[in-house]
């Protein structure tokens, strides 16, 4: 018992001094620092008056050039015949999104396709080790018709949209 005792006293004596202590530097004046800065958001990506934009877009060393739309893709993966109009009975639709690095690099690409008035059709994204230029395909399939009307994919790289495209389906 007395050695429970002398423990609960050491106790309460080292955490009366860990208060008088942080007491101490109370009155101490704050160090000069200066005040932290948030990075300043990017701005967001404009939609132009025409659908397609082609303006690259980066994030860190990677950028997108182009996102071409078609049915299907060739052996180099680009789109063998692009199009912004599709059939309601086309069951994919592709978008080959032309990429390049000037250095090597790992990103997030995520294509995000919608309908008319913002309804999420699909969402799919591919981690990629970039390197030079390259080409991605993203594939929205649908086993029934499309419902005719206005769609848009958006690319991103690393959670920042960098290119749209909307199309239609007739």
């Amino acid at each position: 018992m007395q050695t429970r005792s002398h423990r609960l006293l050491a106790l309460t004596a080292a955490i009366t001094c860990a208060f008088a202590l942080a007491a101490c530097n109370r009155d101490q004046p704050a160090a000069d620092t200066p005040p932290a800065t948030a990075p300043m958001p990017a701005d967001p990506v404009a939609q132009p008056a025409n659908p397609a934009t082609t303006q690259p877009a980066a994030t860190a060393s990677a950028s997108v050039s182009e996102v071409v739309l078609g049915t299907g893709a060739n052996g180099n993966e680009r789109v063998a015949d692009p199009k912004t109009t599709f059939a309601r009975s086309d069951r994919t639709i592709v978008a080959s999104v032309v990429t390049r690095a000037d250095t090597p690099t790992e990103t997030e690409v995520r294509a995000r396709w919608t309908f008319q008035d913002g309804q999420l059709v699909d969402e799919t994204s591919q981690r990629l080790n970039l390197s030079g230029p390259g080409v991605t395909n993203f594939r929205v399939n649908n086993q029934e018709d499309w419902p005719a009307g206005t769609y848009t994919v958006e690319i991103s790289l690393d959670g920042n949209v960098v290119q749209s495209q909307q199309f239609t389906v007739q």
